[in-house]
């Protein structure tokens, strides 16, 4: 492990063979400085765990769900410091200089920036939103590459298993012990997801969904709504 901190990536993955030797390939430098790469599987019949096995150190199974997922990777995982990324998303070439930064300030985890990954303006607007909110809310997304201290994390029960908004839920319960650590630097996420469902009509969705969880309906269903919509926009 690295002289000065340990690292556990968790990565959870589900039908991810097109992407996931692309976001794993760009984590080989951390695993040759001595951190480890933990890939959790939920049973993908697309052959992105055959695909991700050679460039992690261990695969896990688990039941279908990012929190539970994240849960996995991280009750095997022996770093001192947590951080989760999404398998369509890339962390940024010196992520390891900022997190030193932050095993080295009074910070109990933290989050980076996020860029997308289209060309447009559009997209450089909306992740610069994501960036402002999160900076003033102390409210987090998985996009942005969550990260926390093992100890914080063991002590808080890691994520809520939802079917979804297990990002927000977590940052609800994680500003409590301190407000996130905020790396300028972006993580570059996959601008697919507002792509296919059109950009306006995406972010439409997303706020609408938040409102409602705040609001206190059942996360299971604004899953089912959240389905829905996606189903709606690819017919």
């Amino acid at each position: 492990m690295s002289d000065l901190f340990s690292l556990s990536i968790v990565v959870p993955v589900w039908m991810e063979a097109s992407a996931v030797e692309k976001t794993l390939g760009a984590l080989q430098p951390l695993r040759a400085a001595g951190h480890e790469v933990i890939v959790v599987d939920a049973g993908s019949t697309d052959g992105t765990a055959r695909l991700a096995a050679p460039l992690a150190d261990r695969m896990v199974q688990s039941p279908k769900g990012r929190g539970a997922q994240m849960n996995a990777g991280a009750s095997v995982a022996r770093g001192g410091v947590l951080l989760f990324l999404h398998a369509d998303t890339r962390l940024p070439s010196n992520a390891q200089d900022y997190l030193r930064a932050f095993v080295s300030s009074d910070k109990a985890w933290g989050r980076f920036d996020v860029r997308l990954s289209g060309q447009g303006a559009m997209f450089r607007v909306i992740a610069w939103f994501m960036n402002q909110r999160s900076r003033l809310t102390g409210m987090c997304t998985g996009d942005q590459a969550l990260f926390v201290r093992r100890e914080i994390f063991e002590a808080l029960r890691g994520f809520d298993t939802l079917p979804i908004m297990e990002d927000i839920e977590f940052s609800k319960r994680f500003r409590l012990v301190s407000r996130p650590f905020c790396i300028h630097n972006p993580v570059i996420t996959d601008s697919r997801r507002w792509e296919q469902g059109g950009v306006w009509r995406t972010i439409l969705l997303m706020w609408r969904l938040r409102w409602r969880y705040w609001r206190g309906e059942s996360p299971d269903t604004l899953a089912h709504s959240y389905r829905s919509d996606v189903r709606n926009a690819k017919n």
